[in-house]
């Protein structure tokens, strides 16, 4: 059993969720399900700058107060560090000192690395190293330094070198998108299959999702859908969720392998065509919608959009000949 953990490291409820799912995997009902754990990267503050800033310093700033009010309705955001760091002395997480606002997308880089390297058990205790460094020892996570001393504690001490190089880049970028299509919108989200349980739940309530999970009543493949969807058709519904949440250029990047594997795929080719539209990129819509339709006559929807993109050029009269076509062949365009 695959279990997905989309989380930021510079979450303490992400280190909390860490805590009680590890306690939550003891329950006897999950011995033999063969649980695996793979950590995912979502980010809860991506305005954080690169180079870090003391968090007393970030907590006077009036947009981080209130980003941190809207995580915690109804508490002030020092009451909100103080209940935190109440229930992360219960779980065993003491002292617990956060000393810098920093950026996690290195350290995010890192964990996809140590999987890559070392496999989940390697990714999970470097996960555990750098949430102690940022939540117990007070260290700046964005520091690389601070990170090839976590993955080395780890075990993973070639991790510094793999960071230099840029490696998991691309993959953590990527992977951001997906969770946002799939909407992953709280740190920690645990997910099983098609399935999903948001936030730090305590370890009976993750027991129970999970077991209901190892049992049958889920898919179990942690891919965002079924089983047996096609890996290419996964990948379009994503492209079509970041689309209606306004992010056509995230639309774009997801959509890359399948422009490269599927060129001629006329459903590609349209999502390709409404990504450039959407993005005002007109001129590439224009020409990969000439080409679709000269593909495809008959796509009416096409039709629609070449007229929308034509007249967003200021070409009128050729816009309606598209737009009268598209609703001739579909009346409800007209």
């Amino acid at each position: 059993m695959r279990i997905e953990i989309w989380a930021d490291v510079v979450c303490g409820w992400a280190y909390i969720g860490k805590r009680r799912l590890e306690q939550a995997l003891a329950d006897p009902r999950l011995a033999g399900a063969g649980a695996e754990v793979d950590w995912l990267p979502f980010r809860i503050d991506p305005t954080t700058p690169d180079a870090a800033v003391p968090a007393e310093a970030a907590w006077r700033d009036p947009l981080v107060d209130a980003a941190l009010r809207r995580c915690a309705p109804g508490l002030s955001p020092q009451e909100n560090r103080q209940r935190i760091s109440r229930i992360a002395a219960d779980e065993g997480l003491a002292p617990w000192r956060v000393a810098w606002r920093a950026s996690s997308h290195d350290a995010h880089r890192l964990l996809r690395l140590a999987r890559a390297h070392g496999g989940p058990a390697l990714q999970h205790e470097v996960a555990e190293q750098v949430m102690r460094a940022h939540f117990r020892d007070g260290e700046d996570i964005s520091d690389r330094r601070c990170l090839a001393a976590a993955a080395a504690r780890a075990g993973f001490p070639g991790g510094r070198e793999l960071l230099d190089t840029g490696a998991g880049d691309r993959e953590v970028r990527e992977l951001l998108l997906i969770g946002k299509a799939r909407g992953i919108a709280t740190s920690p989200t645990i997910v099983v299959g098609d399935r999903a349980l948001a936030g730090a739940q305590p370890p009976g309530v993750i027991a129970d999702f999970l077991a209901a999970a190892a049992s049958g009543d889920g898919d179990g493949s942690g891919g965002g859908g079924s089983r047996r969807e096609p890996a290419e058709v996964r990948r379009l519904r994503w492209v079509e969720s970041l689309l209606r949440q306004r992010d056509p250029l995230g639309a774009l990047t997801l959509l890359r392998p399948l422009l490269d594997a599927h060129p001629g795929d006329l459903n590609v080719r349209r999502a390709e065509a409404r990504c450039y539209f959407h993005s005002a990129q007109l001129a590439r819509a224009h020409d990969a919608l000439v080409r679709l339709v000269a593909d495809a006559p008959d796509d009416s929807y096409a039709r629609l959009m070449l007229g929308r993109t034509l007249q967003r050029l200021g070409r009128d009269d050729e816009a309606a000949a598209q737009l009268r076509l598209a609703a001739a062949m579909t009346p409800e365009y007209a």
